[in-house]
């Protein structure tokens, strides 16, 4: 039996995340914390093997120190952790031979949609990435959008390209330029990638891949109805960070043996 603890298990993901484990079998919910308690108390009384965290970027850092400092296994659902944070707990897993588990999107089908691009960028050059969240997302671009373009740039030596917002000539621009950053109505610049990101009610998570050739147009789309599309992926994470002895980053690590 694998011992869970939610850490922002008052939110819709986390009291959805207690739910589904508390129903499956394999699984005990050893306790749920919140805003304004203390993570590392909590896991001192609760034991467990693995503390999922859906908590809000300004405190992931903290917490995803808190958890492996504590011995526990971290599997980190929230956004927010930059390069160097993501460095440090690394050494830390490594340090003392644990498992971790950093997944910028739980839901499998938008793996795939990030594995199904990176396959795409080998081949097509231009790309542009649209998402739409909901108007709670905290973050944008989102998570998944940076790391669909961060998977795009490693699976092709050369930099992608974009059409620039302003061509030269009218109906003509070079493939090469990227736009410029202070365009606002092109986005976001990430890895040379522009993202487009949109927040609305009604919406729960969608992403677009757009590459552009001449005569043609591919479109790789994922589209989340529900947040109960990341729960397979999390139980999936929580079985599979039980194996580890190091950090992985992205379910992708758990889903295909190379990249």
């Amino acid at each position: 039996m694998i011992r869970v603890l939610v850490n922002g298990a008052r939110g819709r993901m986390g009291a959805l995340a207690c739910r589904t484990i508390e129903a499956t079998e394999g699984f005990v919910l050893a306790g749920g914390a919140g805003r304004g308690e203390d993570l590392a108390v909590a896991i001192r009384n609760a034991k467990p093997d693995v503390v999922v965290d859906f908590t809000l970027p300004d405190a992931v850092r903290a917490n995803a120190l808190v958890i492996v400092d504590a011995g526990a296994r971290p599997v980190i659902g929230t956004s927010g952790l930059d390069a160097a944070t993501r460095e440090e707990l690394a050494r830390r897993c490594a340090a003392r031979r644990l498992g971790g588990v950093i997944a910028p999107n739980f839901a499998i089908g938008a793996i795939l949609m990030m594995r199904f691009a990176a396959l795409a960028a080998r081949h097509l050059q231009a790309v542009e990435i649209l998402e739409a969240h909901h108007p709670g997302k905290k973050d944008a671009p989102s998570g998944t959008a940076i790391a669909t373009a961060e998977a795009i740039v490693a699976a092709r030596a050369e930099a992608p390209s974009s059409i620039p917002a302003t061509a030269s000539r009218a109906g003509q621009a070079s493939s090469t330029t990227p736009p410029p950053a202070a365009d606002a109505a092109r986005g976001a610049i990430h890895s040379g990638i522009p993202i487009h990101s949109t927040r609305l009610p009604g919406v729960i998570a969608e992403q677009q891949v757009v590459f552009g050739e001449l005569g043609q147009k591919l479109v790789i789309e994922h589209v989340a109805y529900g947040r109960e599309a990341y729960m397979p992926g999390l139980l999936l994470a929580c079985r599979k960070v039980m194996t580890l002895d190091r950090l992985v980053v992205g379910l992708d690590a758990l889903l295909f043996d190379s990249p």
